[in-house]
């Protein structure tokens, strides 16, 4: 087994151990129709699942079906997002993707789709412009009974700087990687961890690492000296 690979292996098993003990298990996530697991995988992404969870929450409160969502100004639907990194884009995403369903099958019911297989189902929304390969990806978790791993901007952020992939500007083959080495049990938990390293450490700019419970095992915490509270030699 090539030394890349073990290390790999390394942090993952001292990932799911060390971040178990910080942030305890995350619970199961409520089971939804294919459609909900649609809108709230639009809220998930580059959100905490605390954060995804309110605004969903909001917005089925806030409106008495998803059909008066379809229909209503953005500024109303921004309004029950807040919250989230981006409010009004996710708002606009949201009406977008169930005026597509609507225009699609009259409906807002997609449960049919359980009957396609797995692959055929995750085509048939990948084909809807506001549904991106985040939230085929998520839906195939947690919906279609695939292995995938959601990937957004925070999770890919932490899985390069973990050393978990190489490179970050190719999604597609960064997600596959991530789905060869994280068990399809895992995967979940895998995702709700990086989410919440990204939000208390992970930082874009100036990285907490001094105080992540993942210092002695990232690639990045070790190699880079701004993670160490060193200055880099100057040249």
């Amino acid at each position: 087994m090539p030394a890349a690979t073990i290390n790999k292996h390394r942090v993952l098993t001292t990932l799911f151990t060390i971040l178990k003990k910080h942030y305890g298990e995350p619970g199961r996530l409520p089971d939804r129709p294919v459609l909900e697991q649609m809108v709230y995988a639009v809220l998930r992404q580059g959100a905490t699942r605390k954060a995804a969870d309110k605004a969903f929450d909001r917005l089925r409160k806030s409106f008495f079906d998803w059909n008066e969502v379809r229909v209503s100004h953005q500024h109303e639907v921004e309004e029950a997002l807040a919250g989230l990194a981006d409010p009004a884009a996710a708002a606009q995403r949201v009406i977008s993707l169930l005026q597509e369903v609507f225009e699609s099958t009259f409906s807002f019911d997609l449960e049919g789709l359980n009957k396609k297989g797995m692959k055929q189902a995750a085509k048939q929304i990948g084909r809807y412009q506001a549904a991106d390969d985040y939230t085929v990806a998520w839906v195939t978790q947690q919906s279609l009974g695939g292995h995938a791993i959601p990937v957004d901007a925070p999770v890919l952020r932490t899985a390069r700087r973990l050393g978990l992939i190489e490179d970050e500007r190719d999604l597609e083959a960064a997600r596959a990687s991530l789905e060869h080495q994280v068990p399809k049990a895992k995967g979940p938990q895998f995702v709700e961890y990086l989410s919440l390293l990204a939000k208390d450490y992970c930082w874009e700019e100036e990285p907490h690492c001094s105080a992540c419970p993942m210092k002695g095992e990232c690639l990045t915490g070790i190699t880079d000296p701004r993670c160490q509270g060193r200055r880099p030699k100057p040249r």
